[in-house]
Order: structure tokens, then C-alpha cells, then sequence
């Protein structure tokens, strides 16, 4: 038997079967495309082993057409064919008939051909691909030239898919143009944000050919919504949708006007644009109605599903992702239950329903496999990584991310793998990735761009400078009482604003912090949103903390306890983990001078800190556990204020006498603390706040000609920042006892060391 463009297999499959005719077996995998003639290349195979008189067995998920079955001859040799249509292939051990049971001769030799989308790595690999043009234009006789070509790029030269598309030119009229007509009706090739360079070839010829104003109008629309794989063509998109909908609106056919503004929203996809959305989507399906077009109906309920999601309407998101799931069903549309079955998923784990997301997610991949969805391996890791990460169980995932930030640049993968990386413990490596991305991702737009702005925001709130977190403020900002939604609302990741208040708190704007995670809270508790809901109460907690009224703490302690019971019905283990403050050492933690460097030494932990303003004045917090200290006390006899070029209340030589004082007190506390005279280190302390109260009485800090509130304040400010500078050092080498400094310092005009729970017994400094 020959089959066009295949010799070269047939002939490795008949060595197989010349070797297995001699009693030597083999076994060979063909793998391929869907449409590469798989099946096609086994019946081949099955009629060239009749001809050599070798028995054919069949097993695996499919049936193949053979000859009847007749009895088992012991010693007899069998070829085994499979067609699994999946991704591996385990033979069954015996053939399908029965073997004679009483025979004492050995069975006879035997070779496996199977059929399977990719290899396993057992066995001899056949890859079928396209045909190459000369073969192919064997394949599809009696089309003209142009066509034939046009065929072959939609294709990829692979048979299946080219027949159909062939049968179907050939059922239209003489006057339809065939390469326009291929244009409008091949299926992409290529996954979402993938370019299929073949299907983009063909209707940039078709735009070239002389096309009635309706056919024109849609071939730029599908043009430009092809082109959205390429990151780089922004304004050709903009420009091909722009014309193709003045081409569709001047032609007054509803249907064209329909499936114009469903290619228009693909391609532009403003993130800015959710409103404008939800006004296109409701005329896609009006207009789609009057032409009867139900297809384009379903595309127009789906965009307005993703609008209302965008806009922080779950309720009514979910009864468009219903309607439109029924819709496209009647339709005929195969993808339609993969695409829903997974937006119920999303919406399963925002509401904290998680085993039943992940029954979800594992019908997505089984459903998606089974109708051919290109995308569904995506689908379906997108939502289990998202079930992982808030489920906190498994270490993120980072290698499958950077896979896909590689097969797919220009599309911000790279966020997701920076934002992985953190929730991996790889602060390091994240924060480069958050310094790489920036510039590029606060320049883009695309469907993929709120969450990419999303996922450093997370970065940045953790690892960044204080410059990316301000840029990130100010990008996110505008979006403020959304969600965050990727795409086609397969993945949504929290409120807007939630970001915003972890990010204003990277700045030091508690006030502000509290806001956005203020509206955040009410956002997530209106959707019922439980797993957002604990996260922000976490995050505000945090926040709150760090103030010094007594209200805001007790407030912290609410939200805390609150976050802890919600994670704990759900099952969230890495924010009980968060939230679990660590057993108390009772030992004793060091934050002592060596040299020019602050050592610390606390359980096992250690930093060392180069010498400053903030690591001294972390040194007189820790000395006072429970005390309140005035920021102008840290910074008295230090650097922290600059006399401004005014005459001074005290001459030079008063000034010097009172830093002397000062500097010989800072010498016999450091006395007390290393001999450990707990009294003798009190005295003194109690000495060295008695001269500086009556040095601001007198004169103000130092004699500076200032009134004592400016003082006060400017203390406040370069206190409060040299102080938490210091703590970020620690975090990022002893995470412990960083995030117990975090938790137990105060700052404001006065400031305190207040031991939270899991520290140290006492310090040694």
C-alpha cells in the first residue's frame, strides 16, 4: 500500500516487519499532530504484515479495521498495533485471541507499532509531520494553484485537516474566493498567545485580493486578532480592527458587525477598557441575534462574562458564564464545556471550595484531551497551581513558567515565574526578576498585563526598592475596586486593592494601606471570596501592627484571629504558617558591635549589619523592652538632624560639653550591657534621658533654633526610616528574627521595642 509523502515510514516499517518475519521482534512509536495520519500509516502497516503472511493483534483505547480473528498458532510471529489517540502507550502483554492453553511451544515473536500524540522514550520514534508542498499538491487534486498553497499554510501540510478544508472549497461556487474563503474558516494551529505564522500568511493574502467590503471587513478583523500573539505589532492591530469595523458598520449586515467587535476585543483587549467591553459584548450578541448566528452569540455572552468578572461582579458573571455555556453547546461548539468547566473552577477556588475546584480541574484536562482543545494542558496547570498556592502545600512551580516565558516572549510569563520564585523562598532571584521586568511590563498592555502588574506588585511588596513599588503603586492605581483577571477570566487573583495596601505598606503609607485594604475586605466578603478575604485580614493585620494606638492593635489581633480561622476551615497551610507566631526560645539573642559591623545571633540565625544610625537605634529600643523612647532621644548626640545655618542658642563649647556627657553615658552602658549589670545599665539610662529632656526644656535638640514640633517630626521621619531600613537587612538574612523585629517595633514620635510572642527571653546588647 502507499500513502502520499509517507514512504520513508512504511519503509522502517517494513525492516520491523522483515526482522519480525526472521523471529527478531522491535517495537516502534509513531507519534504526531493530530491529522498527521497516524491510524492511516497502522492500517498500512497492518496490510504489508498480511502480505508477509505475519498475524495482526490489535489492542490499546481504539479499534482498527482488520482481518478476522483465527486461532493462536504457537511460534506463529504478531504484530501488535495500537492507536491510544493519548500521550503514552503500555502494551497489553498478550495479544487480543486466545492462545491455545495446553500448548507447550513457546510464543512465538512479536513487534508493537502504536500510534500516540508524543513519545514515552521506549521504543523507536516515527514522527509524522506536514507534507511537503510537492506531495501535499498530490493530496488535494483539481484546486488551482493559489489555493493549493493557501491550503498547505492553514494545514501545516498535515492531511487530516487538509481534506476536510479541501471538501469544503469544493462545495462552493466558482465566484467565492478559495483563499479568503480559507482565510475565514481554517482553526488556528497555535494555542492562546501563540502565533500561527501559517493561518497569518494567508490573510494577509487574502487582504490583498480584491474582496467585497463584508469579506474584507472580516478577514482584517481575524488578521488582527491572529496578530495578538505578536507583542510588537500593537498598532497594526490597533490600525486592521479599527478599518475592519468602519468596513463591517458601512456593509449593515448584523452578523459581520458581530463578528467584527468579537475579533476588535481579542485584539486590542484594553485592560482599561471594562466598561467599553461590556457595551461591545451586549451588541455583539443583539446584533448576532438579528443574523441568527449562534456561534457569534456565545463568543458575545462569553466577553460579557469576562467583563462582569473584570468588574468585580461575580454574581452576574457567573449567570453570563451559564448562559453562555448553554449557548455555545446548542451552537455545536466542542470547546465551549472545557472553557466553562474551567471558569467554574476559578470561580470553586475564589469562593475556597477547593476539592471541588480540583474535581474540576482534573474534568477540564479530561474533557479537553477528549475534544482536541489545544490550550487545555494550560487550563488545567493554571488552576492547580493557583489551587497549590493557596492551599500552601506544595512548593511553587517554577520551571513550567519559565518553559512558557521561553516558548512565548513578549507576554509577561516572566512575572508569573518572579512571582513563583517568591512564594519558593527565592527572594533573591525574584527581586532581580522584578529590577529586569519593570520597565517593560509598566510599558505594555495586552490580556495578560494587569495580572503581570499584579504578580510584581507581590514581588515588590516582599523584595523590591521602594522606587518599584511606587511605579507599580501608580500603574495598579486606576484599576483600584477591580479584579485582577487574566485573559479570559481562566485565572483571577484577588482584588486590585489588596495589592495596593500590601504595596502602600512597602512605602510606609500605613494610612493609605489601610484604605485600599479596607476596600479590599468589603470587596471580598460581598463576593463571598473566603481564600481573598484571609489573605487581606492577614495583610492588614500586619499593617495595623505596626501602629502605635491602642485601637489599631486590638484591631490587628481581630483580623489575625480572623484570618486564622478562615485558613484553617479551608486548609490553607502557608498562611497558618504566617500566621503562627514561632514557639518562644527563652534563650538569649545578641545585637552587639564587632567592629564596624552590628552581629546578630538569635536561634540559629545570624546577620551582621554594617554600622549606622538605624543599628544604634535599634540597639536603645532592644536595651528598653516596653518603654517608649522619643525619636529625638535616638537621634540626639547622633547624625540624625543637621543644625540648620542659624545662630545657636548654645556656643560651640556648651555643645561640646553636653556630646561629651552624652558620649561618656553611651560608654558606661555599653559597659553595663557587656558585663550584663541590668541595674547599672537602667541608671544610666534613666541618667541620659533626665540630661536630654532638659536639653530640649532649654534650648532644643542640640541648641538648633527650631521649634520643638519641626524637631520632633524630622526625628520622627529619619528614625523611623533608618530604623526599618535595618529591619529589611535582618529579614533578608534571618527571616525569624526579622519578622519578630517587624512585629514587636512601634515607630511615630515615640517609639518602643514591644516583644511580640516567639522572640528571644532577652537580648544581649
Amino acid at each position: 500500500m502507499s500513502l502520499i509523502g509517507r514512504d520513508q515510514e512504511l519503509s522502517v516499517i517494513g525492516a520491523l516487519l522483515d526482522r519480525l518475519r526472521a523471529g527478531v521482534g522491535g517495537r516502534i512509536v509513531v507519534t504526531g499532530p493530530p491529522g498527521a495520519g497516524k491510524t492511516a500509516l497502522l492500517a498500512a502497516a497492518a496490510e504489508l504484515a498480511a502480505r508477509r503472511g505475519i498475524r495482526v493483534e490489535y489492542t490499546g483505547d481504539r479499534a482498527l479495521p482488520g482481518p478476522p480473528v483465527t486461532p493462536y498458532r504457537p511460534g506463529e510471529p504478531v504484530l501488535l498495533l495500537a492507536d491510544t489517540g493519548s500521550a503514552g502507550f503500555e502494551p497489553a502483554s498478550e495479544p487480543a485471541s486466545d492462545l491455545a492453553p495446553d500448548s507447550a511451544a513457546p510464543p512465538g515473536p512479536r513487534a508493537l507499532l502504536a500510534a500516540a500524540w508524543e513519545h514515552t522514550g521506549d521504543g523507536t520514534e516515527l514522527r509524522l509531520g506536514g507534507l511537503p508542498g510537492t506531495e501535499f499538491a498530490v493530496l488535494v487534486p483539481g484546486l488551482p494553484p493559489d489555493a493549493v498553497h493557501a491550503l498547505w499554510l492553514v494545514s501545516g501540510g498535515l492531511p487530516g485537516p487538509a481534506l476536510s478544508l479541501a471538501e469544503r472549497l469544493r462545495g462552493f461556487d466558482a465566484d467565492v474566493d478559495p483563499v479568503a474563503h480559507l482565510a475565514l474558516a481554517a482553526p488556528s494551529r497555535a494555542q492562546f498567545l501563540e502565533l500561527d505564522l501559517g493561518l497569518v500568511r494567508v490573510l494577509e493574502a487574502a487582504a490583498e485580493r480584491p474582496l467585497a467590503p463584508a469579506v474584507r471587513a472580516r478577514v482584517l478583523a481575524r488578521l488582527a486578532r491572529e496578530l495578538l500573539a505578536d507583542s510588537t505589532a500593537v498598532a497594526r492591530r490597533r490600525d486592521l480592527a479599527d478599518t475592519a469595523l468602519g468596513l463591517a458598520r458601512a456593509s449593515g449586515e448584523p452578523g459581520t458587525v458581530a463578528e467584527v467587535l468579537d475579533s476588535r476585543l481579542h485584539a486590542l483587549w484594553d485592560p482599561a477598557a471594562t466598561a467599553e467591553r461590556l457595551s461591545t459584548a451586549e451588541e455583539i450578541v443583539a446584533r448576532a441575534r438579528r443574523a441568527g448566528d449562534a456561534a457569534a452569540e456565545s463568543r458575545g455572552l462569553f466577553w460579557r462574562f469576562v467583563a462582569h468578572a473584570e468588574a468585580g461582579d461575580l454574581a452576574a458573571a457567573e449567570a453570563a458564564l451559564g448562559v453562555y455555556a448553554r449557548s455555545a453547546e446548542q451552537a455545536g461548539h466542542t470547546d465551549a464545556r472545557v472553557v466553562a468547566l474551567a471558569r467554574q473552577a476559578m470561580l470553586a477556588t475564589v469562593r475556597g471550595r477547593f476539592d471541588e475546584a480540583e474535581a474540576l480541574a482534573d474534568e477540564v484536562l479530561a474533557a479537553g484531551n477528549r475534544a482536541g482543545v489545544r490550550d487545555t494542558e494550560r487550563l488545567a496547570g493554571s488552576l492547580r497551581h493557583q489551587l497549590a498556592v493557596l492551599r500552601g502545600r506544595t512548593e511553587a512551580p517554577v520551571e513550567p513558567w519559565q518553559r512558557m516565558a521561553r516558548r512565548l516572549p513578549g507576554h509577561y510569563f516572566e512575572a508569573t515565574v518572579a512571582r513563583a520564585m517568591l512564594e519558593a523562598g527565592r527572594d533573591v532571584d525574584a527581586g532581580l526578576e522584578l529590577e529586569r521586568l519593570l520597565p517593560a511590563v509598566l510599558s505594555g498592555t495586552g490580556p495578560r498585563w494587569t495580572g503581570a502588574l499584579a504578580d510584581l506588585a507581590a514581588v515588590a511588596a516582599r523584595v523590591g526598592s521602594p522606587a518599584a513599588a511606587a511605579a507599580l503603586y501608580e500603574a495598579l492605581l486606576p484599576y483600584r475596586g477591580r479584579l485582577v483577571v487574566w485573559g479570559g477570566a481562566n485565572t483571577i487573583t484577588g482584588p486590585v486593592d489588596d495589592y495596593l495596601g500590601r504595596l502602600a505598606a512597602r512605602l510606609d503609607r500605613p494610612a493609605a494601606a489601610v484604605g485600599h485594604l479596607d476596600a479590599a475586605e468589603e470587596l471580598s466578603r460581598r463576593l463571598g471570596a473566603l481564600p481573598w478575604l484571609a489573605l487581606t485580614l492577614a495583610a492588614r493585620a500586619q499593617v495595623l501592627s505596626r501602629r502605635d494606638g491602642t485601637a489599631d492593635r486590638e484591631r490587628a489581633g481581630q483580623d489575625a484571629n480572623e484570618a486564622r480561622s478562615i485558613a484553617e476551615r479551608l486548609g490553607m497551610d502557608g498562611l497558618l504558617r504566617a500566621l503562627r507566631p514561632p514557639a518562644p526560645s527563652g534563650g538569649a539573642w545578641h545585637w552587639v558591635l564587632d567592629g564596624r559591623d552590628w552581629r546578630l545571633r538569635a536561634d540559629g540565625e545570624s546577620a551582621r549589619i554594617p554600622d549606622g544610625r538605624g543599628p544604634r537605634y535599634l540597639r536603645a529600643l532592644l536595651a528598653a523592652p516596653g518603654q517608649e523612647i522619643p525619636a529625638l532621644d535616638l537621634v540626639a548626640g547622633g547624625s540624625g538632624l543637621a543644625a540648620p545655618p542659624a545662630d545657636p542658642l548654645l556656643d560651640d563649647t556648651a555643645r561640646a560639653a553636653y556630646r561629651r556627657r552624652l558620649a561618656a553615658l553611651d560608654e558606661r552602658l555599653d559597659a553595663a550591657d557587656r558585663a550584663g549589670d541590668v541595674d547599672a545599665a537602667a541608671a544610666v539610662h534613666a541618667e541620659r534621658g533626665a540630661l536630654l529632656a532638659e536639653l530640649r526644656r532649654s534650648a532644643g535638640l542640640g541648641g538648633r533654633p527650631r521649634a520643638h514640633g519641626d524637631e520632633a517630626e524630622r526625628a520622627r521621619v529619619g528614625a523611623t526610616r533608618a530604623l526599618w531600613g535595618t529591619v529589611r537587612r535582618i529579614e533578608a538574612a534571618a527571616p525569624l528574627a526579622g519578622a519578630h523585629l517587624r512585629a514587636s517595633l512601634r515607630t511615630g514620635r515615640l517609639m518602643r521595642y514591644q516583644p511580640a510572642p516567639g522572640g528571644p527571653g532577652r537580648w544581649q546588647v
